[in-house]
């Protein structure tokens, strides 16, 4: 049975937290072919959240939720392969979405801009390349 949950990094469970950042790496890091820090410090940040979908015991889709000055700013969404296309992602989305009560801002992969829109999100800025995959910097402020 899946069930979406959502906690701050203190409050997982080591085995929890390995799968979350195992899958974040193998969708980021391997599949991508990005060869990038994924454990970038702020999983540690005292705002931020983790959502995932867990089906038993496996971590099956994830999003990152951090608490900045004066927004927040979702990231990492990630489904395992072979469990996309069924809504996974919009999921998580819509549980991170919840969980934010300001501005939200993201740098969503470019194919994935429309994607994003249809959770209230806008273009911010022109077009940018990271770690090889152009991104656009999305807000959404309602």
């Amino acid at each position: 049975m899946q069930t979406i949950l959502d906690a701050a990094t203190a409050e997982l469970d080591p085995v929890t937290l390995y799968r979350i950042l195992e899958l974040r790496t193998v969708v980021f890091v391997v599949e991508q072919e990005c060869a990038y820090p994924e454990l970038d410090g702020r999983d540690l940040e005292p705002g931020t959240r983790h959502v995932w979908v867990a089906d038993g015991d496996d971590v099956i889709a994830v999003a990152r939720v951090l608490t900045e000055a004066d927004r927040y700013r979702i990231g990492r969404v990630a489904t395992r392969a072979d469990h996309r296309g069924g809504g996974l992602a919009a999921t998580v989305m819509k549980r991170a979405l919840e969980l934010c009560t300001g501005p939200i801002v993201l740098d969503a992969q470019s194919y994935l801009v429309d994607w994003y829109a249809q959770f209230g999100f806008e273009p911010s800025g022109a077009e940018f390349v990271e770690d090889g995959i152009p991104h656009v910097p999305m807000i959404r402020t309602s």
